[in-house]
């Protein structure tokens, strides 16, 4: 895994076959572009795919492999995934403009205990004591 991938924050159940099959960068794909509708994903997709143009084949066929452990409608997680991009280093404003939520919503859901990523032991505090 990743570094990147092991400081955002844990995604919830509905969306960990997603993870599972694409990891977080193509889940992220695949949340934009299919969240919020249902989505046939075939057991031997073809080129034409809109899935496969989106993440290729092979991962494809894995979502189609799992299909069973997945719901109906592909899920939003806006919360979640506002976090996952605050903990990429995104700005609020861009996170609500990719959501499609205002700036208030991202604030919102980023002060939620949990929304934001753990601190890395690592690396030295700007603010010592804070």
């Amino acid at each position: 895994m990743a570094k990147d991938e092991l400081s955002f924050p844990k995604p919830p159940a509905q969306v960990d076959p997603y993870m599972e099959a694409l990891g977080l960068e193509d889940t992220l794909r695949f949340l934009e572009a299919f969240g919020g509708v249902e989505t046939y994903i075939a057991t031997h997709p073809t080129a034409r795919s809109k899935v496969v143009e989106l993440i290729g084949y092979p991962k494809a066929r894995m979502l189609a492999a799992i299909e069973n452990r997945l719901q109906r409608r592909v899920p939003l997680v806006k919360e979640w995934r506002a976090a996952v991009y605050h903990s990429q280093g995104l700005p609020t404003v861009q996170i609500a403009l990719k959501l499609g939520v205002t700036d208030v919503s991202v604030r919102r859901w980023l002060r939620k205990p949990g929304a934001r990523r753990k601190s890395d032991p690592n690396q030295p505090s700007l603010f010592p004591g804070v």
